[in-house]
């Protein structure tokens, strides 16, 4: 069995006007397989793409109706953007208990047998709609659908990084840092013990940057709105 390290990220989430051109886009860059397209968002006045790519994912949404908190999104940030990180941690029972003491709101939430999912209140942790997900096995992934759901497939490679931008760099890595459970960094960096790396820069909040690495990958960036999209080769 893979040992899977925790807390990691697991899920990156941009949004778009134009789904399938961007899809399109994208697939032919990550060379993934065909996405899987979740109904359970249209409860969001939703559509979306879930590619899976290595063991990670990279989630494309655009708005299906008036109104949806992904169109405002759209229309502050000028376009497609990045727009919400997924967290797995071990322990759901000790993240809500650490959530309530640091007073984060949880303002959605789903509980499957194999599966449970909070999404935080982007007031309380800057830079981007941040979600904290337990998985049974660690492994799985039920978001990505169900090649995913309740096993793990072996694969390599995934997100490496992510670069968010928030007014005040070093108060939002530590605030991020303690959702998932980690220590406090000591500058504007949170590291995930299985090397993963969310840095934090001065600018108009928002997630700019989502790297993946691959194996035999030829590095590129591909630029998503104001989000670039970063692909880079897995070490040897």
């Amino acid at each position: 069995m893979t040992l899977v390290l925790l807390p990691r990220i697991r899920q990156a989430v941009v949004v778009t006007h134009d789904l399938e051109p961007l899809l399109t886009r994208v697939r032919g860059r990550l060379g993934t397989a065909e996405p899987y397209r979740d109904p359970g968002v249209d409860r969001f006045g939703l559509r979306n793409a879930v590619l899976n790519v290595g063991d990670s994912f990279l989630e494309l949404l655009t708005p299906d109706r008036d109104g949806t908190a992904v169109g405002r999104h759209l229309e502050r940030r000028g376009g497609d953007a990045g727009y919400m990180v997924m967290l797995q941690v071990a322990d759901m029972a000790a993240t809500r208990a650490r959530l309530a003491a640091m007073r984060v709101r949880v303002v959605f939430e789903i509980e499957r047998p194999d599966a449970v999912d909070l999404h935080l209140h982007p007031h309380d942790v800057p830079g981007a709609l941040v979600a904290v997900d337990t998985m049974d096995p660690p492994g799985s992934w039920r978001w990505g659908g169900p090649e995913w759901t309740g096993r793990a497939p072996a694969t390599r490679g995934g997100i490496a990084g992510l670069t968010v931008a928030v007014p005040d760099p070093p108060t939002a890595a530590r605030r991020w840092a303690a959702v998932a459970g980690l220590a406090a960094p000591a500058g504007p960096a949170v590291e995930f013990p299985a090397g993963q790396r969310v840095d934090f820069i001065t600018g108009n909040p928002g997630l700019v940057r989502i790297a993946f690495a691959l194996p035999g990958a030829v590095p590129e960036s591909l630029a998503i709105g104001d989000t670039t999209l970063e692909i880079l080769e897995t070490p040897p």
